[in-house]
């Protein structure tokens, strides 16, 4: 019986194309993933400092017990999107170039004939930053753009919601150096808010300027 002939083996490119792509994405994907767990100098200085100094000021008897920051929420209203759609395009991109995160759109969830706003219309944009980025943008709100403020003076520290969360509001975002002020067609607020872990607001306060958030003047009572 004749030996049967091998058939040669077809070479795909594409398909060979189509793996090193995917191979290529693996990489960089692993290589986000490492550069995303570097420990953001905030974070470092949170568990060797901060942490301690907390827990012996207010006499915790774990260190478990000391809050910490759980996420900061950014949150742009925009009122003026309802006759320009272009104005939530607009701060979307800001918001996500501030932030370096995608940016949620925010909908109206009923209809006001006044305001001429239908239930579903667009009206807002937010972005939730946890961990490492939180950090990251404390740091740069901090020493960047709250310095940028014109006639500073330091932020309020009536903003509590009695729940250890703290909102400032910021009237215009071109204190942020990632917004190229010749490009900016609107100025645009928003309002931050720092969600924390602390059972009261007195703790919460205390927190927070650990991180050198500059209050003006401490006027909350000790619960």
């Amino acid at each position: 019986m004749a030996d049967k002939k091998k058939k040669p083996e077809v070479t795909d490119k594409k398909s060979k194309g189509a793996k090193a792509e995917v191979a290529e994405a693996k990489e960089s994907k692993k290589s986000s993933e490492k550069e995303a767990k570097i420990p953001n100098r905030l974070g470092i200085q949170y568990k060797s400092e901060i942490v301690p100094a907390l827990k012996s000021k207010f006499q915790y008897g774990s260190i478990m017990q000391v809050p910490k920051l759980d996420k900061i929420v950014i949150n742009m209203g925009l009122g003026a999107a309802v006759s320009d759609p272009k104005i939530l395009e607009e701060a979307v991109k800001q918001l996500e170039s501030i932030t370096g995160q995608k940016a949620s759109i925010r909908k109206a969830k009923k209809a006001i004939s006044n305001f001429k706003l239908r239930e579903g219309l667009a009206i807002g944009a937010v972005v939730t930053l946890r961990r490492e980025r939180m950090y990251e943008f404390l740091d740069r709100f901090v020493n960047l753009a709250l310095p940028r403020v014109r006639d500073f003076r330091g932020l309020s520290d009536k903003s509590f919601d009695g729940r250890g969360n703290y909102t400032v509001g910021i009237k215009e975002q071109i204190i942020f150096p990632e917004i190229n002020v010749d490009k900016v067609t609107k100025i645009l607020g928003m309002d931050i808010t720092f969600v924390t872990t602390a059972r009261t607001d007195n703790e919460a306060y205390e927190l927070l300027q650990a991180f050198k958030i500059p209050f003006r003047k401490k006027e909350i009572k000790t619960a």
